[in-house]
């Protein structure tokens, strides 16, 4: 298994915490790697529908975050990046003790970076795959961000 540097490790890592959304879900990085990410959220009811599935919403954001996060660390540190388009398929209700979001960078490139999204639900141990997708990533300058709180 690759490492990133300690500057990219730091970089996705304060970027991360200035999301909202994911503050917002309980999502927490749990693996960082160059061109793959892993994101897990745990279950509560905030996260769930009506019959206590993790929600389509829920599910898609983790997927989304982490794909353009694996884009990110093979990224040049001048740069940023934006999601131009994903698409995900639900191939299982995701209930679980919590979801892990895997976003594999499939194809780097100048300006689009396109990466495969996996998220599987965690139940006692056991890992099942319950949507996968695609992304399309663009890499931009880096604007200044505020900062996280």
């Amino acid at each position: 298994m690759a490492e990133v540097s300690p500057e990219v490790r730091a970089r996705v890592q304060a970027s991360f915490d200035r999301q909202g959304l994911m503050a917002h879900l309980g999502a927490r990085l749990s693996r960082i790697e160059p061109g793959v990410v892993h994101i897990t959220l745990p279950a509560r009811p905030e996260v769930t529908q009506q019959h206590g599935y993790f929600h389509a919403g829920a599910t898609s954001a983790i997927a989304d975050t982490a794909g353009g996060f694996a884009g990110f660390t093979v990224f040049p540190e001048d740069s940023t990046v934006l999601t131009v388009e994903y698409k995900m398929n639900l191939l299982a209700p995701a209930i679980g003790d919590h979801l892990e979001a895997v976003g594999t960078v499939l194809k780097p490139g100048r300006t689009l970076t396109i990466c495969r999204l996996e998220v599987f639900a965690v139940r006692d141990g056991q890992s099942k795959l319950v949507a996968a997708g695609q992304q399309t990533l663009i890499r931009v300058d880096a604007r200044p961000e505020p900062p996280a709180g």
